[in-house]
């Protein structure tokens, strides 16, 4: 919608871009069907339920950006754990890893796995990984050299 708005505002200003006639932008795409009535396209397309309880909850919101802010949060740790290894920045790292890994497959999860049942088994495998993941990397960061070394290895050979 921002580029239809965009587009118009410099179609005012005299410049026609190529491809942008009013009347494609005017018309809803209609979908016919034997004996029923023209429905909107968007009518026929699947949609997730929502995750949150109500239209006006703000969890959704914070939500994303909590998954952005811990995204910048992770640019960040790879070079302080290069730099300045430590146990803190180990356990802070397995935990950021196993977080964004744990939403970005709930979002792959919420996008392509339909129906009940199968919505609650993949959820409780998906807290499964992640439970194993989380504990794996503990396991790693107190048992071995850490995630941190682990990174600064990798880069001296």
């Amino acid at each position: 919608m921002a580029a239809i708005v965009r587009l118009s505002s410099v179609c005012r200003r005299g410049v026609k871009p190529l491809f942008y006639q009013s009347t494609l932008l005017a018309r809803p795409a209609v979908v016919l069907h034997k004996e029923q009535q023209p429905q909107p396209l968007t009518a026929r397309i699947h949609s997730s339920p929502p995750l949150y309880a109500g239209s006006d909850s703000k969890a959704a919101s914070l939500h994303w950006t909590a998954e952005r802010v811990l995204s910048i949060a992770l640019l960040a740790l790879g070079p302080v754990a290069y730099f300045s290894p430590g146990p803190v920045i180990d356990y802070s790292l397995a935990a950021a890893l196993t977080l964004h890994g744990h939403w970005g497959l709930g979002q792959v999860l919420t996008d392509y796995v339909h129906g009940d049942t199968k919505v609650k088994l993949a959820s409780a495998g998906l807290f499964v990984l992640s439970t194993v993941t989380f504990a794996g990397l503990c396991y790693f960061n107190y048992n071995d050299v850490g995630i941190c070394n682990a990174i600064a290895l990798l880069y001296s050979k």
